[in-house]
């Protein structure tokens, strides 16, 4: 059984220049052809983190409005092919979005707000074989070293009680409570753990 661990949710980009340099198309595909189990585990089909996942090229590092689109409609093909592990949806009182993150090597997994607006998950892995010490993740391209997706917050959210949790098989939960208009605050913002 896998345990659970609370990640902190960043108001401040503690590395705010981490993703200025975009992703395009020909990169990507680039990228797959010659990439390593690890690079098609982080950006393959199915994956949050794929520029593919909606079904045509969208870099990642642009904010997407995740909550606007059922799941089930963007997902159909890679759930019926067994591709995909990833979930969002809302209940009445939150929207929650469940995904397996790229479990390889020291996988490091951030949890930003950006002006209440925009939710960034990003991670950073320590690449295979030989790597130089010079090389910064924050400097160059993040592909190589990192990945992030970028999400925009539906409107009637209270992103300061986001909570987020990854566990030790490295599955991911972000749950972000609505905004309740009778108090000014929300519930409680547990999250409940189930074995699916």
């Amino acid at each position: 059984m896998a345990s659970w661990k609370l990640l902190e949710v960043r108001t401040e980009d503690q590395t705010p220049h981490k993703w200025c340099v975009s992703l395009s198309e020909e990169t990507f595909k680039r990228i797959l052809s010659h990439g390593s189990p690890t690079v098609h585990k982080i950006f393959g089909d199915g994956s949050l983190f794929s520029p593919m996942l909606f079904g045509k090229f969208f870099d990642p590092s642009d904010a997407f409005p995740l909550w606007d689109f059922e799941s089930d409609v963007l997902l159909s093909n890679l759930r019926s092919s067994g591709k995909t592990s990833i979930d969002w949806f809302q209940t009445d009182d939150a929207y929650v979005l469940k995904a397996d993150l790229p479990g390889v090597g020291n996988n490091i997994v951030q949890v930003y707000v950006e002006n209440g607006k925009v939710m960034e998950i990003s991670g950073q892995w320590k690449p295979e074989g030989d790597q130089s010490k010079t090389k910064d993740w924050r400097r160059g391209q993040w592909w190589e070293t990192g990945y992030v997706r970028r999400l925009e917050l539906p409107e009637d959210v209270d992103w300061r009680e986001t909570e987020a949790y990854v566990s030790t098989d490295m599955f991911l939960e972000v749950r972000i409570p609505k905004s309740t208009s009778d108090s000014g605050t929300s519930g409680s913002g547990t999250v409940t753990k189930n074995s699916d």
